[in-house]
């Protein structure tokens, strides 16, 4: 306690007696002086801010302001020229489409074509064939008919000369079978 003591008596003020000095921006008497260098202050920072800084910052703004729409600007442009693209290629896939499906058709009419002229040449062809063989059938059974009548005789010769054991006469064998069958 006793170094307590010496501490406070040495920061008291010389002669012992304790004034109370205040809060020296709040005097009365440094007033004038304070308000004075607070204007001068302000003024010149008002000056220093809006000749220099505030022009800067603006311009900074304004430029930027720029740039956004001319990329907004560029963004437009180049959204339209892809809608354009598009429409194009909208446009040329239908062209090619359309084409695509007229070569199509056209292939499809010439194999058309084709078949049914080689049908039609294959029909006749055939047809030919089928007369050619008809007349042969024709030919060969007159051919085998008129054998048949022969066979006949010869059969009927042979039969009725087993069964009788003699020839029978070629004329009464050929009214034997030109007579009608009742």
């Amino acid at each position: 306690m006793a170094q307590a003591q010496t501490t406070h008596a040495a920061t008291e003020a010389p002669g012992g007696a304790h004034e109370d000095v205040g809060f020296p921006p709040f005097q009365t008497e440094n007033f004038p002086g304070q308000v004075l260098w607070l204007t001068i202050t302000f003024v010149v920072l008002y000056v220093l801010v809006s000749k220099l800084v505030l022009p800067r910052l603006s311009g900074i703004i304004e430029h930027r302001r720029q740039t956004i729409a001319g990329d907004l600007d560029e963004a437009a442009a180049m959204k339209s020229r892809a809608e354009e693209a598009g429409v194009a290629y909208e446009k040329a896939l239908s062209e090619a489409k359309a084409r695509a499906q007229a070569l199509a058709q056209e292939a499809r009419s010439k194999v058309s074509a084709e078949t049914e002229a080689k049908r039609k040449a294959l029909e006749a062809d055939l047809g030919k064939r089928l007369a050619e063989s008809d007349a042969v059938i024709a030919q060969k059974k007159a051919e085998a008919m008129t054998n048949v009548r022969g066979i006949a005789v010869d059969t009927a010769t042979a039969i009725v000369e087993r069964l009788t054991g003699k020839a029978p006469a070629p004329q009464a064998i050929e009214a034997a079978l030109d007579q009608p069958k009742a």
